[in-house]
């Protein structure tokens, strides 16, 4: 079994948890930016965050066979500090680089203004680098939402095939359905969504434009959800197919869509990705190398 988690924070992980992935069948991710819980106070911890992303956990993933992308964006909740906002200025030259395979997380936390100006200059923002788009629906007011979202994302002419609306449930999903839109369920163990909620969600709608992911922020989370939505469907029924579109072509198609996909082989073994260990087994009794 191969499976893609489209997104996940493994910033807020331990390099166990990539051993983990690894044995359970993760053999490529998406890790959107994203708030730390600790608010950030100037534009360079931003510029920090979005250089690790960039650097240092696909050096992480790649020692465990695991192919790291990621999408940057300001985030909606951060998107109302003030001290925060300049960091728009900083994107496109970060919108550039090869591992960047989406603009995301944008989008509604509390729906305010300041979040909405966001939204809409980080989608134009996609619009220019050619980017799809990654949207985080909020945790509270998530029907009203979703529809503000959906009212967004028209108004501002991105095509819906180039956009994911994630963290969806059962009241949104056909929202989303209907736009045209992919959909986005994140599985968690007490919050959000569960996998038998996700097989029923599956059952009504088909698994087309259906993407899973495990989030695993640093709340209660967990890495290995991906894998059970992939048992609890062969369980009630779905096909080893249907598995491998919704825990792997799925988010393939939709992120490949950035250019700049690279998952290697049809097997889902990645490509072009050294094992850190085996290349200088020794780094002086630490399991990373020191820069």
């Amino acid at each position: 079994m191969r499976i893609f988690d489209p997104h996940i924070h493994m910033t807020s992980r331990t390099t166990d948890d990539y051993e983990r992935m690894r044995a359970a069948g993760v053999r490529a991710v998406v890790e959107p930016a994203f708030w730390l819980g600790q608010p950030r106070t100037n534009v360079g911890s931003f510029l920090d965050y979005f250089d690790g992303l960039l650097g240092w956990e696909p050096y992480r993933a790649a020692q465990y066979g695991i192919r790291h992308h990621c999408a940057l964006a300001l985030n909606p909740k951060e998107a109302n500090d003030p001290r925060c906002t300049d960091v728009l200025a900083e994107l496109p030259n970060y919108l550039l680089k090869d591992s960047v395979v989406a603009v995301g997380e944008i989008g509604y936390d509390s729906m305010t203004p300041a979040e909405e100006h966001a939204f809409e200059a980080q989608l134009a923002m996609a619009a220019d680098s050619d980017l799809p788009v990654l949207v985080h629906t909020p945790h509270r007011d998530k029907v009203a939402g979703t529809r503000r979202t959906l009212d967004v994302v028209r108004a501002s002419g991105t095509a819906p095939g180039r956009v994911l609306v994630d963290h969806l449930n059962e009241p949104t999903v056909g929202l989303v359905a209907e736009s045209g839109c992919w959909m986005g369920f994140s599985i968690y163990p007490d919050t959000k969504m569960d996998p038998h909620r996700m097989v029923a969600i599956l059952r009504e709608y088909g698994t087309a434009r259906m993407l899973v992911n495990s989030a695993a922020d640093w709340g209660r989370s967990d890495p290995l959800k991906t894998r059970e939505v992939a048992d609890a469907m062969l369980a009630a029924g779905f096909t080893a197919d249907d598995v491998d579109q919704v825990l792997w072509r799925n988010p393939v198609a939709f992120y490949r869509q950035s250019g700049r996909l690279d998952i290697g082989t049809a097997s889902g073994e990645p490509a072009h990705i050294p094992d850190a260990r085996s290349a200088e087994p020794d780094f002086a009794g630490n399991t990373i190398r020191r820069g």
